[in-house]
């Protein structure tokens, strides 16, 4: 059984996905607020990712130090084999879900 996801978590996880060599928790952020709407705290943010991570959904290595961060090191955050196939299995449940509803949704 896959992991279940919520939907921040979901929108995270689809976000590192996006960002790919990217993945880094400012760039996260930025993207989330650009591309879905939402702007996120920073502490909700790594809380989610630490959650992910905790689940087995994400990694994340820590790169060296480079002049341009003034000597501090960040992560670079990317999604495991387990994150993929939990995202899979959402959409499949997702799209079992919006089946039909294409005429009722578009009335309203």
């Amino acid at each position: 059984m896959t992991e279940s996801l919520g939907e921040f978590e979901q929108i995270v996880l689809l976000t590192v996905l996006q960002l790919g060599k990217s993945s880094y928790g400012p760039e996260i952020a930025r993207y989330l607020e650009r591309e879905a709407g939402r702007r996120v705290s920073r502490g909700a943010l790594y809380s989610t990712l630490g959650r992910l991570e905790m689940k087995g959904l994400l990694r994340w290595t820590l790169e060296e130090p480079g002049p341009d961060r003034g000597g501090h090191a960040r992560r670079r955050f990317e999604a495991t084999e387990r994150g993929v196939a939990a995202l899979r299995s959402q959409r499949a449940v997702l799209e079992r879900l919006w089946a039909g509803l294409e005429g009722v949704l578009e009335a309203r």
